[in-house]
């Protein structure tokens, strides 16, 4: 199974250690891509600190990120499964996994990055800001950027078993399966339940979203579950204690929720 996630906005930022080894990092067929957004990125943030922030869609009280990405080349990196933060990396807690099931995350978890393109979560990379959504000067809209090189890399990293694809739009835009690969993907969508007057509705929450899916991950993990299918995801999901909207053969499943 190859789960893919997209990254966070927040990061942890480590106090000590190497810089980024660009040939260090999973998937090398994506390094020489890699410099480039890289030198691109480092060379915009080092000239023109308002120009920086406004191809990053900065705010003001994020400009220090424009001196955090001048640096990057000299920047202590980390795993990236510390390096990420925020809603579904804490619900995911690779750190507090056991042995074997922070194995499986090492090996069947691919995170999505405008900066890396993809990376594992024992990859070490600094902290750092650039959205899949951005467009830099120099190469364009990252996601379009990205397009050609994860569809050289990313089949043989799908390998011949499930694959979960629970990115946000933006970085699904940067890979999409297709042909076999495409037939055993699924998809999960989140939803909150709650009856008002009687009647059940179900929405889209963010909150519930992303802590859902950092969960889920981390219960496949923990489980050592290896479906192959949608179906047979269904199935494992359910096992596991979630309630589920799905129908047989349909690569989309919803998880039904009602508490964070």
């Amino acid at each position: 199974m190859l789960v893919l996630l997209p990254p966070s906005e927040g990061k942890a930022t480590a106090g000590r250690g190497r810089p980024v080894a660009l040939d260090g990092l999973s998937l090398p067929g994506l390094t020489a891509a890699r410099a480039a957004v890289l030198d691109e990125l480092v060379a915009l943030c080092s000239a023109d600190e308002d120009k920086a922030a406004e191809v990053l869609g900065l705010s003001p009280g994020l400009r220090g990120e424009v001196a955090k990405n001048a640096g990057l080349r000299t920047a202590p990196a980390m795993p990236a499964g510390r390096l990420y933060t925020g809603v579904l990396y804490d619900a995911l807690d690779v750190a507090s996994l056991d042995t074997a099931a922070r194995r499986r995350a090492q090996q069947s978890v691919l995170v999505f990055s405008g900066l890396w393109g993809a990376v594992r979560l024992g990859d070490r990379i600094p902290a750092y800001r650039c959205s899949m959504a951005v467009r830099l000067p120099g190469l364009g809209g990252l996601a379009a950027y990205w397009k050609p090189f994860m569809d050289e890399v990313m089949p043989e990293a799908a390998g011949s078993g499930l694959v979960l694809d629970l990115r946000s739009s933006a970085y699904a835009s940067a890979w999409k399966p297709r042909g076999e690969v495409a037939r055993r993907t699924a998809t999960v969508r989140v939803l909150q339940v709650s009856v008002v007057d009687g009647v059940e509705k179900r929405t889209v929450v963010s909150h519930f979203n992303k802590a859902t899916k950092g969960r889920l991950v981390r219960a496949l993990l923990t489980a050592g579950a290896r479906p192959r299918t949608p179906d047979a995801l269904a199935a494992t999901l359910r096992d596991l204690g979630y309630t589920l909207d799905h129908t047989p053969g349909d690569p989309r499943l919803d998880v039904l929720v009602t508490e964070v």
